[in-house]
């Protein structure tokens, strides 16, 4: 689940407890936007991590550099 899933989530639960005039419903629908919000943080921590593992965006290369996957010793990535 990607953190912007579960801001939508927790969002939609807050409007929910927001328009009941139950007691029982308002309480369960803040408890799931808490939970949806736990979430949210976890989310973004995984994909901050996924992208740092990444190394982040790939530089462009140029006509006679070395593809990143290639062994240095190979030659180049149009020879």
């Amino acid at each position: 689940m990607t953190a912007t899933f579960c801001r939508d989530q927790e969002h939609a639960q807050r409007v929910r407890a927001a328009g009941s005039t139950l007691a029982n419903i308002r309480e369960v629908a803040e408890r799931a936007a808490l939970a949806w919000a736990a979430e949210a943080a976890l989310a973004d921590a995984r994909e901050a991590r996924r992208e740092r593992l990444a190394g982040g965006p790939s530089r462009p290369q140029g006509p006679g550099e070395l593809a990143d996957n290639e062994n240095p010793d190979r030659g180049m990535v149009d020879a």
